[in-house]
């Protein structure tokens, strides 16, 4: 038992893939969190020009 508890803590395999992936998953998040922040922006704008068509078309 305690030699396989020394070959699993000097395995580093995996370590490379689980390091990929938390910086998979932090780049994800701030997508995810700049893209909410175009999302409103992007309404806000929309919402002004159709506003601003309605306005020049009389209505």
């Amino acid at each position: 038992m305690i030699k396989f508890l020394r070959m699993l803590e000097r395995d580093k395999r995996g370590a490379t893939s689980v390091e990929y992936g938390l910086i998979l998953a932090l780049i994800f998040l701030a997508m995810i969190g700049g893209l909410q922040a175009f999302g409103a922006s992007a309404t806000t704008m929309w919402s002004r020009i159709a506003t601003a068509a309605a306005a020049a078309m009389g209505g």
